[in-house]
């Protein structure tokens, strides 16, 4: 499914967003200012960035740890995140979530992540669980890794789901590795979609670098949801640039595969579409500078704020206390 000039624009421009902030936040690791580990989620933005074009903005985001792309594509803003990795009270947590991994905010329908692998797919049943009993209509996306589909909240939370027709998404981000043990090595089927049979559920496979191809695929998802059709597993085939983590230093992979990972970047195929639309290589440029300016902004705005401290430890602790 085709997305239009101006949605392929705004995905050109998140990407840029994503691309720059994973850039600084290791710079602030690399300088010590934080000891967050970062995940980079450099070669999947196609998939959070294509999904969250396919959504409301009250609908349900939660997400794994590789979550920038994912979370800014919702709509938390740039100096939020960077605040929140920075342990900053103006970050989207007031500083408390210590890192990416736990950036919350439910006012752009992001849910966060669970500090347990795998805890996510709880997590997101049961926002589609209240929605469904509040009688609204919102879904419930969960992007994960295909390594915690082998863990058994999946298939608790997956049977549930199809059950009881929750409307949700559980959108699997497979680039090929649990950390650094191959798929092949791990999992008994070649595709983590195959698993959508055994709890009579819709599911479809994507090339993941493609963000068209990511919205097509949930954007048909979130309308069966919405219409009480159920769940959809979506598997998006895609590729990490980057190792597992900051320093990771990849001796499970060969050069030549990282290699040809960087030939399939998600960027450089949004570029080629929009050029194929007649959008011209000068328009492409004022986003990009527009992105470092926006970037230089928001880490002035997050660097303003004091750290948290003893005097946030039991903030957000009661319901509706986040001063």
């Amino acid at each position: 499914m085709e997305m239009t000039v101006d949605q392929l624009l705004h995905a050109f421009r998140i990407m840029e967003r994503s691309i720059l902030a994973e850039q600084r936040l290791l710079r602030f690791i690399e300088a010590g200012d934080s000891r967050v580990l970062l995940h980079s989620g450099r070669g999947q933005e196609a998939i959070g960035i294509g999904a969250c074009a396919a959504l409301r903005d009250d609908d349900m985001l939660f997400y794994s740890h590789r979550g920038v792309a994912q979370i800014l594509a919702k709509g938390i803003l740039l100096d939020e995140l960077i605040g929140d990795f920075l342990g900053r009270i103006g970050g989207a947590t007031g500083g408390l979530g210590a890192g990416i991994v736990h950036a919350v905010d439910p006012k752009f329908g992001v849910m966060g992540s669970s500090g347990t692998l795998g805890g996510g797919f709880v997590l997101s049943a049961g926002a589609a669980l209240g929605a469904a009993k509040l009688g609204d209509d919102r879904v419930s996306i969960h992007l994960f890794g295909e390594g915690s589909a082998n863990r058994g909240t999946f298939h608790e939370a997956a049977n549930a789901a199809a059950l009881w027709k929750l409307p949700m998404i559980w959108l699997c981000e497979n680039n090929g590795y649990s950390v650094s043990v191959p798929h092949r090595e791990a999992t008994c089927i070649e595709d983590v979609a195959q698993r959508a049979q055994a709890y009579d559920m819709p599911s479809a496979i994507v090339d993941g670098q493609d963000v068209e191809a990511v919205y097509g695929a949930v954007k048909e998802a979130v309308e069966r949801a919405r219409s009480g059709g159920g769940p959809t597993l979506i598997e998006a085939k895609t590729f990490r640039i980057r190792g597992h983590y900051e320093g990771d230093p990849q001796n499970y992979r060969s050069k030549d595969e990282i290699a040809a990972a960087k030939l399939k970047d998600p960027q450089i195929l949004v570029q080629e579409r929009l050029a194929a639309r007649g959008v011209g290589e000068d328009r492409l440029e004022a986003i990009r500078q527009e992105e470092r300016a926006h970037l230089e902004a928001a880490v002035a705005t997050a660097m303003s704020h004091a750290k948290a401290g003893e005097a946030q430890i039991y903030q957000g602790l009661l319901a509706g206390d986040m001063s």
